[in-house]
């Protein structure tokens, strides 16, 4: 007998962008976010001579354990979970989110008229098994001025965001190519999530 289809999945993310795209492909979804004695910030640490592509993973896997702890805590009904992580690198430099605007504005400068990379890990629960999966894309922005720096960082747009930018956001005007998948590029590669749901037996309405 087949194991029946779960009717929802847990998402242990904060992004909204994340909850967009999962609805876009007709997964039901239930937040299950950090409580506030978590300290959410320290699992995105990084590691001495840790490359970006060990990174996210490490880090797309540490979210799924604690939000598997968390479900197991609050007592919750028994469901997959889906957690990721999104990193920016050049190169073997992680960009991470900016510390102020300062920060930003080196990151946006790095950035300007060259080629990166955008990783991102999304990794699934299903009962004792972690499942992981990983979308590379490259993002090639045309040179970017100080006043369109500026102007940027004024918009606050910058901040919470690995790379200091958003795709879908204003910067999308300097975009000049992508390689790969945009919403990989977004925070949530759909194609690598569905199969992943898939394995995990989530039910989708698409």
């Amino acid at each position: 007998m087949p194991t029946p289809l779960h009717a929802f999945v847990y998402l242990a993310s904060q992004s909204p962008r994340r909850a967009q795209l999962i609805e876009q492909i007709g997964i039901a979804h239930r937040p299950l976010l950090p409580e506030r004695r978590e300290n959410a910030e320290r699992l995105e640490e990084e590691r001495p001579d840790e490359s970006p592509d060990d990174y996210v993973r490490r880090v797309t896997l540490a979210k799924l354990l604690a939000a598997r702890n968390r479900l197991a805590r609050r007592g919750l009904p028994p469901a997959p979970i889906l957690a990721a992580d999104t990193t920016v690198a050049l190169g073997r430099r992680i960009l991470g989110k900016p510390r102020d605007a300062e920060d930003a504005a080196a990151t946006l400068r790095a950035l300007s008229g060259r080629w990166h990379r955008v990783m991102t890990a999304v990794a699934v629960s299903h009962g004792r098994e972690n499942l992981l999966a990983v979308s590379t894309s490259r993002v090639k922005f045309a040179d970017l001025s100080e006043r369109t720096i500026g102007g940027y960082i004024a918009s606050g747009e910058p901040f919470g965001k690995a790379g200091a930018y958003a795709i879908q956001g204003p910067i999308a005007a300097w975009v000049e190519r992508i390689e790969g998948s945009y919403t990989g590029i977004m925070g949530l590669p759909l194609f690598e999530t569905r199969e992943l749901l898939a394995r995990a037996r989530v039910q989708t309405r698409a």
